[in-house]
């Protein structure tokens, strides 16, 4: 069976979403962990939503560099490697 190709608006939104999703997952992470330290609440979502998507960012980036074209197995795969409850 073949696999049916995925328009590139699709795949916008999935990323899109998909980084919405990881920045609030990493900052919401943080709120405990930042606030032990001395860190402001606002700050620590911050720096940890941003560094998940720049993460995220790099690795579709990578994949893009490889042969120009992301598949929405390389969308998943760079996702996964933030996703902390699948490890």
């Amino acid at each position: 069976m073949a696999k049916k190709k995925l328009s590139t608006w699709y795949k916008i939104k999935q990323i899109f979403w998909r980084m919405i999703a990881t920045f609030t997952a990493n900052g919401l992470a943080t709120i405990g962990a930042g606030s032990l330290i001395g860190i402001e609440i606002l700050d620590a979502i911050i720096l940890a939503g941003t560094l998940g998507v720049v993460k995220v960012s790099e690795d579709l980036a990578r994949a893009f560099l490889d042969d120009g074209n992301l598949s929405i197995e390389e969308i998943n795969e760079a996702f996964s490697k933030i996703d902390r409850s699948k490890k």
